[in-house]
This record gives C-alpha cells, structure tokens and sequence, in this order.
C-alpha cells in the first residue's frame, strides 16, 4: 500500500511542481485558494515548484527502490514543512476557514501521508522485498530463454 501511495503522491508532486515550474501564471489561476493569497510571484511559485519537483522525485525514488528512505523522509519534511506554513497563517488570521479546509486534502493530507511512507515499516520491506522477487523471477525467465 505505502509503494502505490508513494507513486502516487509522488506523481502529483512532480506533476503540480513541473506545471509551477513551467507554467506559474497558469497554475495560479488554476489552483483554488492561490489567487487569495496576493498577486502572482513567478519566482517564487518556480521555486516552490522546484521543491515540490524534488519532493515528488524522492517519493518515486522510494517507490523504486527501498534504500531511498531518506529520499522520501525529505519529501516529507518539505510537504510537513510547507503544512506548518499554512498552520501558523491559519491560526495567525492570515488565512480563513474556507481556505483551511480546501487545504486539508492537498496540503495537510498530503502531508500526513508522505510522512506515514517514509516512516520506517516492516511492511514497506516486505512488499518491496515481494517487488524486487518477482522482478529477478521475470528476468530469470528471459535470461532463460534468451531474450
């Protein structure tokens, strides 16, 4: 479950980042909430999209491959990190309550679930250690039949 949650959230991180990256005008206008926030900066969304590029880059790393645990550890310190930002602006009265529950799902959720991937499991082992057997059984087969 933490593999396919680490691509996914992965995924989404990459994506959102590469989109803020590549597209900040059109991801200020397209993410509910941002516009509320004050006028557009396309530095500063590029390099909160380079973050959120990164912090993607080592969830999927982890999903790859589970020696790249402080990869993803990382990942979530940033994605925790930037919750906290928007805590402290909640509880500051910089932020309404509309906008702190839109941000449940994408920013304190998201949040919640890198740190719980990257948190060390016995169970993330034992599924990669399933991932990695039948990829050597596959390869074993082709190796066999010559391919």
């Amino acid at each position: 479950m933490r593999i396919k949650l680490a691509w996914i959230l992965g995924l989404l991180c990459a994506a959102n980042g590469l989109l803020m990256l590549l597209a900040p005008a059109a991801w200020y206008r397209m993410i509910p909430g941002v516009a509320g926030t004050g006028p557009l900066n396309q530095h500063f969304a590029r390099d909160i999209g380079g973050a959120y590029l990164a912090a993607g880059g080592g969830l999927v790393w982890l999903a790859i491959d589970i020696r790249a645990r402080a990869a993803a550890m990382t990942a979530a310190a940033f994605l925790a990190l930037h919750a906290l930002v928007h805590a402290a602006d909640a509880l500051a009265g910089r932020e309404s309550l509309g906008h702190v529950l839109a941000d449940l799902p994408t920013i304190y959720l998201s949040a919640l679930v890198a740190i719980w991937i990257a948190w060390p499991a016995s169970d993330l082992e034992t599924e990669d250690k399933g991932d990695v057997q039948m990829a050597v059984t596959a390869a074993d087969r082709r190796v066999r039949k010559g391919v």
